[in-house]
């Protein structure tokens, strides 16, 4: 039994000890806009875009090199940031709506 504690406790010391996961990084869209309009992570981090609004829209980067596609009511989706810079995106039903991820390097 005496073992079994001394474990337990070498377990919660590692667990408090180990770095604390990065909270992910969400866009809401609502209201015919991305809330926030621009959120900032490190390379590798994701984004998830999740739709609240009662119509359909996509995330889609300007330059083409990831896009959501169609999303409807209450669907999301996620895509990871590998490389530093800042990516405008926009929704290709609605090209009034705008947003930018700023990845920097580094962790």
């Amino acid at each position: 039994m005496r073992t079994a504690l001394l474990g337990a406790a070498a377990l919660v010391a590692l667990l408090a000890a180990a770095p604390s996961a990065r909270p992910a990084t969400v866009v809401h869209i609502r209201d015919d806009a991305f809330v926030p309009p621009s959120v900032t992570v490190r390379a590798g981090d994701q984004v998830t875009f999740i739709n609240d609004d009662d119509d359909a829209h996509t995330a889609t980067a300007d330059d083409a090199s990831w896009d959501s596609e169609g999303l409807n009511q209450g669907q999301k989706w996620t895509h990871a940031f590998a490389k530093a810079g800042k990516i405008a995106y926009h929704c290709t039903v609605h090209p009034m709506m705008h947003g930018t991820v700023v990845v920097r390097s580094g962790s």
